[in-house]
């Protein structure tokens, strides 16, 4: 995937950062002909970790500015005369914003996601912490919340695996989100708060008019309101967790939704939401329970056809944490 399509637009990446603040204070000559420089300082400088300081230095190095040493430290190499006056000595300055796993989190999702409709793949969370230039605890966090979302797994050699949306998957999924989300549902329905459903249904039918806008947020939102914001006051925390797996799909269609936005036309499931809603604001929980599971078994049909016609138009670029797995 182009990184142009990146949702989550973060700053340069913390090696850029440092390159180019060490870059000015090179050429403005805070840091003098010669001064000897180090990964653990440049770390401690900016407050990164060694890896995204290592990969500065060496920019620099390309750049001129630097010179290795064969002690493994880096001199400064002068690109002109020294200033009349030099200037004013800095402290240590913090790269902002400093990276933590939930600023990260988004883009590494959707680097995940973006992929799966090609097939499985093996995530290696040494080499992702390297790739993003963060500390092994922020990686391990990451990959904790894609565990904890159902982006990836472990197989049984306790690799991280994220599956391919390969059509038995998605069975496999879409048959537990049938089973497990109408019991789910039954049980929010005493517990919702006054006015949750009507809002729903103000919603969807606003989406449904012929003059709406319909974007792939909106879609997110209507999806995240039925599936996961109305299943929530079940009151069953083991259920809510069992539930997660296979919702996972809800994060592959942030992506499904934004490139086959009118592959359908008009986006089916909204009727088939109203109609769910329609019935539990009646209190016809049964019949409420039979149009939910019959609109994730047509859903079923209509995520595969929405991976096959991503699956030309997706072409990631190579990651060095993501191995793709042969089939």
């Amino acid at each position: 995937m182009p990184e142009s399509t990146d949702p989550t637009r973060l700053a340069p990446r913390l090696y850029q950062q440092a390159t180019q603040m060490l870059q000015r204070d090179i050429v403005e000559g805070r840091l003098p002909d010669g001064l000897a420089l180090t990964q653990m300082g440049i770390a401690e400088r900016f407050g990164i970790s060694r890896a995204p300081a290592r990969r500065a230095l060496e920019a620099l190095t390309g750049m001129g500015l630097l010179e290795r040493q064969q002690s493994g430290r880096y001199r400064v190499v002068a690109t002109g005369p020294a200033p009349a006056s030099p200037p004013a000595a800095e402290g240590p300055r913090r790269l902002i914003p400093r990276m933590g796993w939930e600023m990260l989190y988004p883009r590494i999702e959707m680097e995940v996601v973006s992929r799966t409709s090609l097939g499985g793949w093996r995530l290696n969370e040494a080499e992702l912490a390297r790739h993003h230039g963060v500390s092994r605890t922020i990686a391990r966090d990451v990959v904790g919340r894609l565990q904890n979302r159902g982006v990836i797994t472990k197989d049984d050699s306790g690799r991280w695996i994220a599956p391919g949306l390969t059509p038995r998957h998605i069975d496999e999924l879409f048959e537990l989100r049938w089973l497990l989300e109408p019991v789910a549902m039954e049980k929010a329905l005493p517990h919702l708060p006054p006015g949750l459903l009507d809002a729903m249904q103000a919603e969807l039918q606003s989406a449904m008019a012929p003059e709406a806008h319909r974007d792939a947020a909106l879609l997110d939102h209507l999806e995240h309101r039925l599936h996961v914001e109305l299943l929530s006051y079940c009151g069953n925390d083991a259920l809510l967790r069992a539930i997660r797996l296979p919702q996972s799909l809800l994060i592959a269609h942030h992506l499904l939704y934004q490139l086959t936005l009118e592959l359908f036309g008009t986006e089916p499931f909204l009727a088939e939401h109203l109609e769910i809603v329609t019935r539990l604001r009646t209190g016809d929980i049964d019949s409420a329970k039979a149009a939910l599971v019959a609109h994730l078994r047509i859903s079923r049909r209509r995520a595969m056809l929405r991976i096959e016609a991503v699956q030309d138009m997706i072409q990631p670029e190579p990651l060095s944490y993501l191995e793709r797995i042969t089939p």
